[in-house]
């Protein structure tokens, strides 16, 4: 669920930045900052990732929590193909396949 969160939060990073002129000392600028409510999205996600994970160091060995983080990369590489259109190679995948492997055999 963490994992989840996570990578959610970034998703709408991503579309929030998309939205944003470019960086500037201006009145406009932080507007459109304040009134982008994708980062608004952003933050409320990774707030509550952040909330999960403190249930989850408080209550897993941390050998075995950490390692199953690396699950956001997954869900990054179906984010990336489903909301952005990317494409993704061969050895991307066989980049996810060890991810998903090795947290099969921590979570054993």
């Amino acid at each position: 669920m963490q994992s989840l969160l996570l990578c959610s939060g970034q998703v709408f990073l991503k579309f929030a930045l998309a939205k944003m002129p470019p960086f500037a000392w201006s009145k406009d600028f932080f507007a459109a900052l304040a009134l982008n409510w994708q980062l608004a999205a952003c933050g409320l996600l990774f707030g509550s990732a952040s909330l999960v994970w403190m249930y989850i160091l408080r209550h897993f060995p941390f050998s075995t929590a950490y390692p199953m983080a690396s699950m956001s990369y997954v869900f990054g590489m179906v984010a990336a193909i489903l909301f952005f259109h990317e494409e993704v190679s061969l050895q991307k995948w066989c980049g996810v396949a060890c991810i998903i492997l090795g947290c099969a055999l921590i979570a054993r």
